[in-house]
């Protein structure tokens, strides 16, 4: 089974993240990422929020940029990809978002997977001057815009939100075609996901959820569905109950699962990475 990690340290989620990831040093999280690189894991995430009002205390409020921090992951890893999860379309311009990651994945030798969403946090649309109203619509035009221009220096898009033509853009993204993985918690994301990308990473829903939301659909050859452990999973020491989550994940439809991993320092997170690819490698 393909298993990738949500980053440690870099989004700090109520109820899932671990105290240590508060006061880890930044060499910490570059021995986790090599760590994971050389275990063979499929990916490593950062999520982007810029600004979270305090108030609001559900959704965390540490959210590292993912531009500077999977930059960062790229210089300490090899091979594993690194995926946005996710950025949030509207507040940026498809060229922006394109100049941006595709001079990471020319500096990662390729390894870009673009988790892409359409945003529902309203307060920070607006402290933005972002629009909030309509974003799935031009969400829409955003990604295909992205797909005409990640992997061009010479992008052209005509599209109901986006027009461009005659700009240079270099560098662009080394793959032919990068990966976009749509997020969501909606069937509507799940077929925005069918109908113009390459994968599908939900989050907040149930394995009876969704799988009630693939059997609706008919998913094209290589659509990737992308599940998350939720809560943090302890395979050191709650092995059945690991098992029995990554195989529930798996039978509902999952091609890879982003795993959150339970820790109580840097050295037993590291521990628990060796515990969980021994586990995968035999589901």
């Amino acid at each position: 089974m393909r298993i990738g990690l949500s980053t440690p340290m870099v989004m700090q989620l109520p109820g899932v993240s671990s105290e240590w990831e508060k006061v880890a040093e930044i060499a910490d999280l570059a021995r986790i990422a090599r760590a994971a690189d050389e275990l063979g894991f499929d990916h490593l995430t950062c999520a982007e929020h810029i600004a979270i009002p305090v108030e609001n205390s559900e959704r965390g409020l540490t959210y590292w940029d993912p531009l500077s921090t999977l930059g960062f992951l790229a210089a300490h890893t090899t091979r594993i990809s690194l995926t946005t999860s996710v950025v949030v379309l509207g507040y940026h311009h498809p060229l922006e978002i394109a100049k941006r990651f595709g001079t990471l994945d020319k500096l990662s030798g390729g390894r870009l997977v673009l988790g892409v969403g359409v945003g529902s946090l309203a307060e920070e649309f607006e402290l933005l001057g972002a629009t909030f109203d309509g974003r799935g619509e031009r969400a829409d035009d955003a990604i295909a815009a992205l797909r005409a221009s990640l992997s061009t220096t010479r992008p052209a898009y005509h599209g109901s939100h986006y027009h461009f033509d005659g700009w240079a853009v270099e560098p662009c993204a080394v793959q032919p075609r990068v990966p976009i993985w749509v997020g969501g918690r909606t069937l509507r994301s799940l077929r925005r996901a069918v109908r113009l990308a390459d994968g599908w990473i939900p989050f907040g829903l149930s394995t009876s959820e969704i799988e009630a939301m693939l059997a609706g659909i008919d998913a094209p050859p290589g659509f990737e569905v992308v599940l998350s452990t939720g809560r943090a999973i302890d395979p050191i020491a709650d092995r059945d109950r690991t098992v029995k989550r990554l195989t529930a994940l798996r039978d509902a439809g999952a091609t890879a699962v982003t795993a959150s991993v339970a820790a109580d320092s840097p050295d037993h997170y590291c521990d628990q990475l060796a515990a969980l690819r021994e586990l995968a490698e035999e589901l």
